[in-house]
């Protein structure tokens, strides 16, 4: 299928939620398709590390302010992944890129076992987020826990019981680290 492209060296992951701030005019003219017309456009990890061309499809969930010279801050909302087979200069008629890809479908919304949801609730409790969720999915998990963009590709790629265990070892990890912290000020005396 062939979609309207931004690279851009950022690879969100499905149901992240991603700040851009819009400044080239194809861009704004792709924003302002993207608003009249509640289109689809991909985000081509534009990275030497993304060997195996991978994107993000998002849409546009809101446009949070706009500048008097044309330039926007707006909010983008991912909805899947795609491995990208060609990247065109522009997009039939328009200022901005395109591509041809292929959607990977993902099921942002499959559950994942107790003991990873124990872990992440005990980790939302050390970073003093309360209320957490009933059930919670292994992309909701992945998105908030910062991933770096190595650890972004390999995330995607596991089978989904790896998903889990890799995201066990990341929170327990994150978990550490916010531990360490904790006891570190405590050494620390004020004058």
């Amino acid at each position: 299928m062939k979609i309207p492209m931004f690279p851009l060296s950022i690879f969100p992951l499905p149901g992240e939620l991603v700040p851009l701030h819009i400044f080239e005019p194809r861009y704004r003219q792709l924003l302002e398709e993207a608003e009249t017309k509640d289109m689809t456009f991909g985000i081509y990890f534009n990275h030497t590390s993304n060997t195996e061309k991978l994107g993000s499809l998002v849409k546009l969930e809101s446009v949070i302010k706009r500048y008097p010279g044309g330039e926007s801050d707006i909010i983008v909302r991912c909805l899947d992944l795609f491995t990208m087979d060609t990247l065109y200069r522009t997009y039939k008629d328009k200022l901005y890129p395109g591509g041809e890809v292929s959607f990977w479908e993902v099921d942002q919304n499959q559950k994942v076992g107790k003991k990873l949801v124990q872990t992440y609730i005990a980790y939302l409790g050390l970073l003093k987020i309360t209320n957490p969720a009933k059930e919670y999915s292994a992309y909701q998990i992945a998105n908030e826990l910062g991933l770096d963009f190595d650890d972004r590709l390999k995330f995607v790629h596991l089978d989904d019981d790896k998903k889990e265990f890799f995201l066990l070892t990341r929170l327990r990890f994150q978990t550490h680290l916010l531990n360490e912290a904790d006891k570190a000020k405590d050494v620390f005396h004020l004058n």
